[in-house]
């Protein structure tokens, strides 16, 4: 009697993903990336470090910085501030670019996939001595690797990514820098899938800032897996696999080609707000113009869009800075009133103005069901005031989404100070942008800390 074939193993299915993830890697081991690649890698580099001066700010941020000054002093100098361990370092350049929300994301991933992996390898580069070029290629095996996960690993309802693939594709990164082989670093991925924690959402819809950590808890996951393959630490082959079987909700689409370069759709934002306002606070702002800024005879305001922003940026009527960061109403509201969604727009005197928040609570959000059957993104704002029908269309390429080199440089400028004077910050855009491969990042660096004489 012959025996009958064990039945197939279920997450074995997800093998092509994995198979791809792999390709991808091997795609960019012992390669440079191209100008163009390069260019936007550094883009969104100084984005993150413009965001994380911008965050550090912030009351709890600095205090949190104190702390681990304290705790964890090292040699990875903050600008301004005091110089921290690696681990330490890594906790704050994760934490501190996301407290505005103001930071680099991407549309297939659903998330942020540089922030985590820029907080893991910035301060092991310095600490390596790591020239320019090798770091970016670094970030870019990172991002590459972090974008394809969260397209794939779609985190279940109730969850937020910030705590979960992140780590993967900080853990890529770190162990494109510390020449990991493609196996060295696949490894280095199960490793971290072993490990993925869940982060719950319910933070954003209360607006508690302990959603800002999350991030902390990608890179330092990733930076300790990198570290852990290399030292010879093994994990299951198929750990990746069996994570997408069994505890998220995996995307059945098949992957981007391993050469397609995803980080070049990493979008930098020119507000301060969940990627998903955007699209209402840019007609917002086309409004305001129209109106010349005359507010008071508006009487309703009807904004139209896609379904998966209702989901996660309904919060009307926030009472803190997170939950007004992920509120369609008050993005709208915020920019009709002032002309701008910036830090300054979620603190006094602006965050509780009278007018804003009478506007606000005229906001009437509908879903958009020929977008949301196209699984597009765009939105549509009418306004009606005494003036007359205001009525702005926004598409999901609109040039109002997006920011150029001059105007990120600006937004990096305004969120340096008062850290770095304006000249010094432009100064090291122009040699971050600018700076040959053979540069030492500690150079880069180092126009940041001036005052610190380093």
């Amino acid at each position: 009697m012959s025996r009958q074939a064990p039945p197939p193993v279920a997450w074995h299915r997800w093998a092509g993903h994995v198979d791809a993830l792999r390709s991808a890697v091997a795609a960019r081991h012992n390669k440079h990336a191209s100008a163009r690649v390069s260019q936007h890698a550094r883009l969104v580099l100084m984005d993150s470090i413009g965001c994380l001066l911008a965050g550090r700010r912030a009351p709890e941020v600095a205090a949190l910085e104190a702390q681990l000054g304290a705790l964890e002093p090292g040699d990875f100098p903050m600008p301004g501030g005091r110089s921290l361990g690696l681990r330490a370092a890594c906790q704050l350049l994760a934490i501190a670019p996301t407290w505005y929300e103001a930071c680099e994301g991407h549309a297939y991933a659903h998330g942020r996939p540089g922030i985590a992996a820029i907080a893991a390898l910035l301060p092991l580069a310095l600490q390596r001595d790591a020239r320019v070029g090798d770091f970016v290629d670094a970030l870019v095996t990172g991002y590459e690797t972090g974008a394809r996960a969260g397209g794939w690993l779609r985190v279940a309802p109730g969850l937020h990514v910030d705590g979960n693939w992140p780590a993967l594709g900080a853990a890529a990164g770190v162990a494109r820098l510390l020449g990991l082989s493609v196996e060295g670093t696949m490894q280095a991925l199960a490793i971290a899938a072993c490990q993925l924690p869940s982060s719950l959402y319910l933070p954003i819809r209360t607006g508690r800032t302990v959603r800002n950590l999350y991030l902390a808890h990608s890179a330092t996951l990733g930076l300790d897996s990198a570290l852990a393959a290399q030292a010879g630490i093994d994990a299951p082959p198929d750990a990746l696999a069996w994570y997408a079987e069994h505890l998220c909700r995996a995307a059945t689409q098949p992957p981007p080609a391993p050469t397609a370069d995803l980080v070049l759709d990493a979008y930098l934002k020119p507000f301060a707000a969940v990627r998903h306002v955007h699209y209402g606070a840019v007609a917002a702002q086309r409004i305001r113009e129209q109106l010349q800024g005359q507010t008071e005879g508006i009487h309703r305001i009807v904004l139209t869009i896609y379904e998966e922003a209702t989901v996660y940026c309904s919060n009307p009527q926030p009472a803190t800075l997170l939950a007004a960061q992920f509120s369609l109403s008050f993005g709208v509201a915020a920019m009709l009133r002032f002309g701008a969604l910036d830090p300054a727009s979620y603190e006094a005197p602006r965050f509780m103005d009278a007018e804003l928040r009478r506007l606000e609570a005229l906001v009437q959000v509908e879903i958009d069901p020929a977008l949301t059957r196209a699984n597009k993104r765009g939105a549509r704002l009418t306004v009606v005031s005494r003036r007359g029908h205001c009525e702005e269309l926004v598409a999901a390429d609109d040039p109002g989404l997006l920011l150029d080199a001059a105007a990120a440089i600006v937004k990096f400028t305004d969120a340096a100070a008062p850290t770095a004077a304006a000249p010094d910050a432009q100064a090291f855009c122009a040699a971050l942008l600018q700076a040959r491969a053979d540069v030492p990042m500690r150079r880069l660096w180092q126009l940041l800390c001036k005052q610190q004489g380093d």
